[in-house]
């Protein structure tokens, strides 16, 4: 028989009233009977019924993330780790997807908020003023996007990039390639922030390639315009194009990392099953989730809170498609 909250309740020591209060975000119950409450909860396998709650609380126990692309592995694990920590709360997930288009972004915000209690965003393309617009009203966390004033969680990504040009650079490298990715990702700008500041600082020759989609196929463009360069290494806007590149730059009978050596970003799970394993830019993706998650627990419990900006540190992974140039 399933566990009610009567179960929960006298198993943790309190009333059904505290039990639904630990349930709304902004629950006036302290954060130690709050844990105690979950715990319970979790252990009896206790899951509150949605419309009941939505009638007691007025609130849904539902959140919301967008998401550019789930096709992206960068993103699924994002994603993966925004709804282990709402199951972790005992709150649903409806996720909406936009495919790269920041047309489609507004009325996929519209449509979701409908639903949800609050809202985690992933890589907004769309201008701030629109993002103000159509939140408005909805408790907001941005997920590797920040703007002032917003509730955010980060990634130092231009500091991935100066680790990376370092690396370049200390092997010998003086010619390298950037391929960027979409050109209103706000991620990208920072890439490029990143990699501007650290080619000036070490006197390095940067050939930037354009705007490509993050992907295996932009990948293979990228590959085709590279080595047309002579550049002898690559940094491409993440592992996925990278992978794309390097499929390309094989069958053209050019090796890695012998005639061109790349660094991408993100450090997604492929990246370490490829031959060679792939040098990138490891970002924080289920951690960045699971932050987003506690922050907009924390904003929904008190919509007036002061704005968090939380920015996680990114780390270069060396793996075998980095080496000394050998022209």
């Amino acid at each position: 028989m399933p566990a009610t909250s009567r179960d929960v309740a006298r198993a943790a020591g309190v009333s059904v009233a505290t039990v639904s209060r630990a349930f709304s975000s902004n629950g006036a119950v302290s954060e130690a009977t709050k844990r105690r409450v979950m715990a319970e909860a979790t252990r009896l396998g206790y899951y509150p019924d949605p419309a009941a709650r939505r009638l007691i609380t007025g609130r849904s126990g539902n959140i919301g993330l967008i998401v550019p692309d789930l096709a992206n592995p960068f993103f699924a694990d994002a994603a993966k780790g925004v709804e282990r920590a709402a199951r972790q709360r005992h709150m649903g997930l409806f996720i909406s997807d936009t495919d790269e288009q920041d047309r489609l972004e507004p009325e996929a915000v519209r449509r979701i908020c409908r639903q949800v209690d609050g809202l985690i965003w992933a890589s907004p393309r769309s201008a701030g003023d629109v993002l103000k617009e159509v939140t408005d009203g909805v408790p907001t966390v941005l997920l590797h996007r920040r703007i002032p004033g917003w509730w955010s969680v980060s990634a130092d990504i231009g500091d991935g990039m100066a680790q990376a040009l370092r690396n370049l650079y200390s092997l010998g490298h003086r010619r390298i390639a950037y391929a960027g990715g979409p050109e209103r990702s706000y991620s990208g700008q920072l890439r490029l922030e990143g990699l501007l500041g650290a080619s000036a600082e070490l006197d390095l020759d940067i050939i930037r390639l354009g705007s490509f989609a993050p992907t295996a196929d932009g990948g293979i463009l990228v590959a085709d315009l590279v080595l047309a360069t002579g550049a002898t290494a690559l940094v491409a806007y993440n592992d996925t194009m990278a992978l794309g590149a390097i499929s390309r730059a094989v069958e053209r009978g050019r090796r890695v990392p012998e005639d061109l050596s790349v660094i991408a970003c993100d450090d997604i799970a492929y990246a370490r099953m490829t031959i060679p394993p792939l040098t990138t830019i490891q970002v924080p993706r289920h951690e960045a989730g699971s932050e987003a998650v506690a922050l907009l627990d924390e904003l929904m419990a008190d919509p007036q809170a002061t704005p968090k900006e939380k920015i996680l540190p990114t780390q270069l992974v060396i793996r075998r498609t980095t080496d000394v140039p050998r022209v």
